[in-house]
């Protein structure tokens, strides 16, 4: 690598400034480090990096599946190219989404970890427009031009009419398109089954083209496929070492029985994209379970595993963890912006939590930035909350009103499908986008979900 100090410290190093990777003392100690260790990096070539695993694959099942999936034809043609010529190739007009998206198995997450190293935000922003991810189940995510939203309305005791009530509000506002995603206030098949009922009696009572999922453990997800529950969409938290991977209580033989178990519902009326998962910079840290490497780095490798299979949404909830990991809005706009850009590299439809919480140093000005950024770069999905309050999981996130915002502002569409229906029932003009609404149309709709009967 023309350079005595380990892959893993380089990548460390040269990694913008995050709590997280001081917390685990493996930061730069300057500025001026960091930008030589960046200089270092962008000298370094993308077979060195391949050369080098930063956990070999026969103790960690997760570098396993990255050598696994690698193309080594693909490869054979950028092999020789230094990360800082990678760079800027993808800044250039000849890395159209076609060029970018053929390498999606020739490059490992640790390559994509190494470049946005090297990049401003608006190189990050650049290239990640370039390469929309699609999926699709009742509704197709991620065409470029549009925006998704998961409406996530948790409840504290997981009252059915609270989280009726705030399905249809969210619904009114153009939300839903992504998922209709509950975060359980108890994890248990009984606890699932109610909730995942309650999302299809609604979504059916609406004639709504929207997918639902329950946010519970995945083995409680195959105990409620075992028992015919309408599960359209399994969840599960990953994350980017086995070890990791071990503290959420799973493992990638886990994922893919879910995965094959969600696949024989055959549920999904214009796709197949049936799995949902959420990670976060600093997981593997809080696990101790980082292996000595940075946790943006760490965050891609979480990426790799998303991609195996072959999911309908994957959401990095970029400031949930909180300030150990990422300080303050700067911190979080950044990772929101990394997280996005490596995630489409891979091949991943990637969507962006756009949240901190409130002992952290940032506030909803800064939420504002980054939820523009990621608009302009062309995420997939952002959340919608009641109030952008989770009054569940106490943390700031995104409201429904944003995503009127972030699409009116930016022209950007919901899910074709959804739009269909929301111009169908009046919600939406002509044209797609949200009408006024009166008293009596939000009576209608409430009328027609009957939240006495849900």
């Amino acid at each position: 690598m023309g350079t005595q100090e380990p892959l893993k410290t380089l990548l460390a190093k040269a990694s913008p400034a995050r709590s997280g990777d001081f917390l685990a003392e493996i930061a730069a100690e300057s500025q001026e480090e960091r930008v030589k260790a960046q200089r270092r990096l962008a000298d370094t070539t993308l077979s060195d990096i391949l050369n080098e695993p930063l956990i070999e694959p026969d103790e960690d099942e997760v570098s396993a599946l990255i050598y696994a999936q690698h193309d080594s034809e693909k490869f054979a043609a950028i092999a020789n190219w230094s990360v800082g010529e990678f760079r800027e190739w993808l800044l250039s007009e000849e890395a159209t989404t076609e060029a970018i998206s053929d390498l999606k198995w020739a490059l490992t997450p640790e390559m994509i970890a190494a470049v946005s190293k090297i990049m401003r935000n608006q190189d990050l922003i650049a290239v990640a427009k370039k390469r929309p991810v699609v999926s699709k189940f009742r509704t197709t995510v991620g065409l470029p031009g549009h925006l998704s939203v998961r409406i996530q309305p948790n409840h504290p005791t997981d009252d059915p009419k609270g989280v009726a009530a705030s399905i249809v509000d969210g619904l009114q506002f153009g939300c839903g398109d992504a998922v209709i995603g509950i975060n359980p206030a108890t994890d248990s098949p009984a606890a699932m089954r109610r909730l995942l009922e309650l999302i299809e009696e609604l979504r059916l009572r609406l004639e709504c083209p929207v997918q639902s999922c329950v946010l519970a453990h995945v083995t409680t997800a195959i105990d409620c496929m075992n028992r015919s529950a309408p599960v359209d969409i399994v969840f599960q938290s990953i994350a980017g070492s086995e070890k990791a991977n071990s503290s959420f209580g799973i493992n990638l033989a886990m994922l893919k029985e879910a995965r094959e178990a969600a696949l024989a519902l055959n549920r999904g009326t214009v796709g197949n994209n049936v799995m949902y998962f959420e990670t976060g910079q600093g997981a593997a840290l809080s696990a101790d379970a980082h292996h000595g490497i940075d946790q943006q780095t760490m965050e891609a490798r979480a990426y790799a595993v998303a991609r195996e299979y072959d999911p309908l949404l994957v959401n990095t909830v970029v400031g949930f963890i909180g300030p150990e990991y990422l300080y303050d809005g700067k911190e979080i706009i950044r990772a929101g912006l990394e997280d996005h850009f490596c995630g489409k590299l891979l091949g991943v439809p990637m969507g962006v939590d756009v949240c901190y919480t409130n002992h952290a140093e940032a506030d909803q000005d800064d939420m504002d930035n980054l939820l523009t950024l990621l608009g302009v770069a062309g995420v997939n999905f952002i959340m919608g909350i009641p109030g952008s309050d989770d009054i569940m999981l106490n943390y700031q996130s995104t409201s429904y009103h944003d995503a009127a915002y972030i699409r009116e502002v930016l022209d950007l569409k919901a899910a074709p499908e959804f739009e269909e229906w929301m111009t169908r029932v009046g919600l939406f003009d002509e044209t797609g986008h949200l009408l006024p609404q009166s008293h009596e149309d939000s009576a209608r709709l409430l009328g027609k979900a009957d939240l006495e009967a849900a």
